[in-house]
């Protein structure tokens, strides 16, 4: 189920546009907490994405080997729509992300745990978040640590 678009989504485009990261290079910088992450957390996979018009792009992607993916697919979407910590513990029993095509093939996501990239000025651009092929749950530190390193994202 795509996610609905946040209620300042003109805004926050603009915010995107602002920061002018779309489709650059990949930075060390950024490759090192997605590193660190997938690390800390145990995990396969670790991302920063930014949530554009129709697609979610990785500035940085650690354990995957796609650019990008369609929005609509996108749990980041999703994630965006709050402030704190989004966590889907086993996407092939939640509804919203059952028939996702990331959860009933590749990359076989189960877990998902992102936190938005927040600006100054209160918009969500996109995730950090980190991805298991095997459900698992989350750990309220690690949750903490996860603000921490998407605070440092967009330091």
């Amino acid at each position: 189920m795509a996610a609905p678009l946040p209620h300042n989504e003109a805004d926050r485009l603009k915010a995107l546009d602002r920061y002018a990261i779309l489709d650059t290079p990949p930075e060390a910088a950024f490759d090192r907490i997605t590193r660190l992450a997938s690390t800390v957390f145990g995990t396969p996979m670790a991302l920063v994405s930014l949530v554009d018009t129709d697609r979610q792009w990785f500035k940085s992607r650690f354990g995957l080997d796609a650019d990008e993916t369609p929005r609509e697919h996108a749990f980041c979407a999703h994630t965006i729509l709050g402030n704190d910590a989004f966590v889907v513990e086993d996407a092939s029993t939640d509804a919203r992300f059952a028939d996702n095509p990331l959860v009933v093939g590749v990359p076989d996501i189960r877990f998902y745990a992102g936190m938005p990239l927040t600006t100054s000025d209160g918009h969500n651009l996109g995730t950090l978040c980190v991805i298991d092929r095997e459900p698992r749950s989350v750990r309220p530190d690690q949750l903490l640590l996860l603000g921490d390193l998407a605070a440092m994202v967009v330091d």
